[in-house]
C-alpha cells in the first residue's frame, strides 16, 4: 500500500466528482486581508500534512509532497478557484473573504470537517489576536512551535482490529425518490449552479425542544427532515424514505485525535404508513437508528472494507486503471442512497474566539442534506439542494414553525464548491 493513505480519494476526483468542501465562517467585523495573509502563512507551518501539492511517482500513483509555497488568500468571488493550480501555488487548499466572512475551501482527500477545524481555529486565533489582541485560545488548539503528535497523525494499521462480526446492520435499503435529480447534477456539477440557504435555530430552544421529545440534535433533525419530504415527495407504492447521519468512529478504531476523516452512516428507514405520525415518533425511529447501529464491530467492517479498495487500487498498473478501479469500488458511493443526509460535527471550541463568531456554515456536496455547525446560542445548517427549487425549503420552514422551533433562514445562496486539478 502507498505509504500515504491520503492519496487515495484523488483516484475517484474526476469532472464531474471534485470531493471538496468550503467552511464559511462569519465575524462580526469587516476582514482585513493583510492580518488574514500574515497569519494563513504562519499558521500553515504547523500542519505539514496540509500543505501539500499532488504529484505522480513514477509508477502512476498519486503523491502528496511538501509545498512550500505560500498559502493562497484571495478575495471570494462569483466563481469556482481550482485547487491545485497555480491560481492557489498547487496547495489542495485556499482562504478566500469577502465582506464579514472567510471561507476556508479544502479537498476532501486531506481532511473531513473535524480534521480541517485544527488549520482553522489556529488560523482564526493568530488572525484574531493580531485584530483584536490577546484572546484565550481553545485548549486543544494547534498552533506553531507546537509537535505534530503522533495520535495526530495516526493510522491504524487494520490487521490490529478485531474481526468480530455486529450483533444486527441496517437492512432497510436505499431510496430513489430523489434519484432523477441527482443523476441530472453528477452528469454535469460544475456547468450549472448549486445551492444552499443558511438556517440558524436558537440553541436553547432546539435543545429544549429535543428534551422534550427525548432526542438529540441528529435524531430531531432528522425527524423533521422526514416530515417534510413526506410532505414533497409524492407517496408511491415500493418507496420510502431513507435518511441517513454521518457517523466518525474514529474513536472505535483508536484515532480519535487523528486529522484524518473516519466516517460511515447510519441509516433510518421511514415507510409511508408514518407520513401522519408526530415528530416525536419519527424522532424515536431515528433515535433507535443511532442506538443498533452504533457499533465498533460495524467501524472495524467499515475500516477493513476501505483498506481493502485501497489495496486493488495499488495493484492496478497504470493511473487510467487506479482511476477506474477506485470509481467502480468506491466505499461512499456504495453506499444505499438517501434523499436525507446529516453531517453534524459536534459543538467546536473556540475559546474567547467566539465573541467574534457570529456563524459557521459547512458547504459540500449534496442534496436534501443538512450539513449542522453548533455555536454555544445556535446552530448554523446548510440546507443544501441540487436544484432552484425552494419548496423544500419552504416545507422545512413549515415543519419547524408548526413545531414553534424558531428559526431565521437567509435567501437561496450559489454554492461555488472548488474543483481540483491534478497531474
Amino acid at each position: 500500500m502507498n505509504k500515504n493513505p491520503d492519496i487515495y480519494l484523488l483516484y475517484e476526483y474526476s469532472d464531474k466528482v471534485s470531493y471538496t468542501v468550503k467552511i464559511r465562517i462569519i465575524l462580526d467585523s469587516e476582514i482585513d486581508a493583510d492580518l488574514l495573509t500574515r497569519a494563513a502563512q504562519e499558521a500553515i507551518v504547523r500542519f505539514p500534512y496540509f500543505s501539500v501539492q499532488a504529484g505522480l511517482d513514477e509508477w502512476q500513483n498519486y503523491t502528496l509532497s511538501h509545498n512550500g509555497r505560500p498559502v493562497a488568500v484571495l478575495p471570494e468571488t462569483n466563481r469556482r478557484i481550482t485547487l491545485g493550480s497555480d491560481e492557489v501555488n498547487g496547495h489542495l487548499i485556499a482562504i478566500t473573504y469577502r465582506r464579514k466572512s472567510v471561507w476556508f475551501n479544502f479537498s476532501h482527500t486531506l481532511c473531513g470537517a473535524k480534521g480541517a477545524f485544527f488549520w482553522i481555529k489556529a488560523t482564526l486565533y493568530l488572525y484574531m489576536s493580531k485584530k483584536y489582541g490577546p484572546l484565550t485560545p481553545p485548549e486543544d488548539i494547534k498552533l506553531p512551535g507546537t509537535p505534530v503528535t503522533e495520535e495526530e497523525v495516526f493510522y491504524p494499521d487494520v490487521q490490529t482490529l478485531p474481526m468480530d462480526e455486529p450483533m444486527t446492520r441496517y437492512t432497510g435499503g436505499g431510496s430513489r425518490l430523489s434519484l432523477m435529480p441527482f443523476i441530472k447534477y453528477i452528469f454535469n456539477p460544475f456547468a450549472s449552479k448549486t445551492y444552499y440557504y443558511q438556517l440558524e435555530i436558537p440553541a436553547r430552544e432546539f435543545m429544549e425542544y429535543a428534551v422534550s421529545i427525548d432526542g438529540s440534535p441528529n435524531s430531531v433533525l432528522m425527524a423533521l427532515m422526514c416530515k417534510m419530504e413526506m410532505k414533497y415527495f409524492r407517496e408511491k407504492e415500493g418507496t420510502c424514505i431513507a435518511g441517513r447521519v454521518a457517523a466518525d468512529y474514529s474513536g472505535d478504531i483508536g484515532a480519535g485525535k487523528s486529522y484524518r476523516d473516519f466516517i460511515r452512516f447510519i441509516y433510518t428507514r421511514y415507510g409511508w404508513e408514518m407520513k401522519e405520525k408526530p415528530i416525536r415518533e419519527l424522532n424515536m425511529q431515528a433515535r433507535g437508528a443511532l442506538v443498533s447501529q452504533n457499533q465498533p464491530e460495524l467501524s472495524y467492517e467499515r475500516f477493513r472494507k476501505i483498506n481493502e479498495a485501497h489495496r486493488g487500487i495499488d495493484e492496478q498498473p497504470d493511473l487510467k486503471s487506479k482511476k477506474k478501479y477506485a470509481a467502480k469500488n468506491s466505499t461512499f458511493r456504495s453506499d444505499p442512497m438517501a434523499t436525507i443526509s446529516i453531517s453534524y460535527v459536534g459543538r467546536i471550541d473556540f475559546g474567547q474566539m467566539e465573541r467574534h463568531i457570529t456563524g459557521i456554515y459547512t458547504v459540500t456536496d449534496g442534496h436534501l442534506m443538512l450539513e449542522v455547525n453548533a455555536l454555544k446560542d445556535r446552530f448554523c445548517i446548510s440546507f443544501q439542494l441540487i436544484d432552484k427549487d425552494p419548496k423544500p425549503m419552504e416545507l422545512f420552514c413549515k415543519v419547524l414553525e408548526e413545531e414553534k422551533i424558531p428559526y431565521r433562514v437567509s435567501g437561496q445562496l450559489v454554492r461555488y464548491l472548488p474543483k481540483v486539478r491534478l497531474p
